[in-house]
């Protein structure tokens, strides 16, 4: 496996940042993966980020964080991890409204119950700010998430796959559970707009959660 790409426009906070997030990961995969994977997945999950990000001083904690979720998934595909946890993943276009909503519920609901993930075909910058508000009003923190894309190996790693408006763009692997979700874009929208988008979500997470024998915290 290929490494010798490194990420290009590194201040050295940013270099030692990525260096200290290499050794977190390590630790955490021990033994499952070398150093090798654990580096090429930060490396690409920081370059990704990097072309799009506006607070790049936050790009090594984005990085890390993305790349932790597809080693967990890697190893959730070989058979290494999470057996047996139900895993679902929510994509819309921008993975700034519908799907961060929709995680934010089935984390709250499912605790370690169950994973969630959350993608898109086109991440936006930020999370829409009416989302994060009207979640609050539910007692659900999702301003420290942030918009991105999707990978094969979530995709395979995931039990279901939600769907939220992104049509033909939504990546499909045979024998996987597809489920689609008709529901209005909060992009532009304000918060009172987004509330009975909000509640409509709750409600199909809840249904999921119930259809997956996944006991819904109260």
């Amino acid at each position: 496996m290929e490494t010798d790409a490194q990420p290009i426009n590194l201040s050295i906070d940013q270099h030692l940042a990525l260096q200290a997030a290499a050794r977190r990961l390590s630790d955490e995969y021990s033994g499952v993966f070398g150093t090798e994977t654990i580096e090429l997945f930060l490396h690409t999950s920081y370059d990704g980020f990097a072309t799009r990000s506006t607070v790049p001083n936050f790009l090594p904690l984005l990085a890390e964080r993305f790349a932790r979720q597809q080693l967990r998934a890697l190893a959730r595909i070989e058979g290494k991890a999470d057996q047996g946890t139900p895993t679902v993943l929510f994509l819309c276009v921008h993975n700034s409204g519908r799907s961060q909503m929709a995680m934010g519920f089935f984390t709250h609901l499912a605790g370690e119950r169950a994973i969630a993930w959350s993608g898109g075909s086109e991440p936006g910058n930020e999370v829409n700010p009416a989302a994060i508000e009207a979640m609050q009003e539910k007692g659900i923190d999702i301003s420290g998430e942030f918009p991105k894309p999707w990978t094969d190996e979530i995709v395979r790693a995931a039990d279901v796959a939600v769907t939220m408006g992104c049509g033909d763009a939504c990546p499909i692997f045979p024998g996987k559970r597809y489920v689609d979700w008709v529901l209005e874009d909060p992009a532009g929208q304000d918060v009172e707009a987004v509330r009975p988008i909000r509640d409509e979500i709750e409600r199909r997470v809840r249904a999921l959660l119930d259809e997956l024998d996944v006991p819904a915290s109260t």
